[in-house]
C-alpha cells in the first residue's frame, strides 16, 4: 500500500476565512486533485509566544519546543509528519503576521538543533496583500523553508492574492492563476520525491 503524501497548511491571518484562506483554498484544492492529503490550520488568533531563545530544544533534542504555552509543538508534529508545509499570511506592514513570525522562529529553532528536520520537505509561501509588501512577506517565508533546507517550487508569478474585503481576491485573475500552478507544481514535486 502507498504511503499517502500529506501536506499542513497554516492560516496565520486573524480573519479564518479572509483572503489568506481564499488563497490557500486555491493551492489545496489542486493539491487535493492529486489525492495529496490536506489539512488547513488557522493560527491566526492563537497567542503563540515568541521564541526565547533558551536553547533547550538543542539540550533536550526531543524535536520539541521547551515553552509549553500554547499548541506549537503540535504544529511542530504536524511539520514532521507532512511531505509539504505551506505558511499563509496576509501582509502586516510588508511583514508576516505574529502568529506565523513565532511559528517560524520556535518551529526553525526546534528544526535547526535536531538535525535539521525538516530537511528535504517542500515548502510553499502563500500570501494575500491589499496593495504592496507582498513579496517581503513571501521571502520572511521563504527564507524558512530555506534555510531548514527544504525544496521551494515556483510558480508562474509570485505566490500573492490581492484584494482588501474577504473573499476579494477571488477577482484576482492572475492570483488564482498563480495559486494553482503552484499547487500542480507542489503536487508534481511531492509526487516526484514521495
Amino acid at each position: 500500500m502507498e504511503k499517502a503524501i500529506k501536506v499542513v497548511l497554516f492560516n496565520g491571518s486573524p480573519r479564518e476565512k479572509g483572503n489568506t484562506y481564499h488563497c490557500l483554498r486555491m493551492v489545496m484544492n489542486e493539491l487535493e486533485q492529486e489525492q495529496i492529503k490536506c489539512e488547513l490550520i488557522w493560527i491566526g488568533m492563537e497567542k503563540l509566544s515568541q521564541c526565547r531563545e533558551c536553547y533547550l530544544c538543542d539540550e533536550n533534542q526531543n524535536k520539541r519546543c521547551s515553552i509549553e504555552d500554547d499548541k506549537m509543538n503540535e504544529y511542530i508534529a504536524k511539520m514532521l509528519d507532512a511531505d509539504g508545509i505551506i505558511m499563509g499570511s496576509p501582509t502586516f506592514f510588508s511583514n508576516v503576521t505574529a502568529p506565523i513570525k513565532a511559528l517560524i522562529d520556535r518551529a526553525g529553532l526546534v528544526a535547526k538543533v535536531n538535525g535539521d528536520m525538516l530537511k528535504r520537505k517542500v515548502g510553499a509561501a502563500v500570501i494575500a496583500v491589499r496593495r504592496a509588501g507582498a513579496t517581503q512577506v513571501m521571502s520572511a517565508i521563504n527564507y524558512f523553508f530555506l534555510i531548514n533546507q527544504m525544496i521551494v517550487p515556483g510558480s508562474s508569478y509570485w505566490n500573492m492574492g490581492f484584494g482588501l474585503e474577504p473573499g476579494e481576491v477571488e477577482d484576482d485573475k492572475e492570483g488564482k492563476k498563480t495559486f494553482e500552478n503552484l499547487g500542480k507544481n507542489m503536487a508534481w514535486l511531492l509526487k516526484k520525491l514521495n
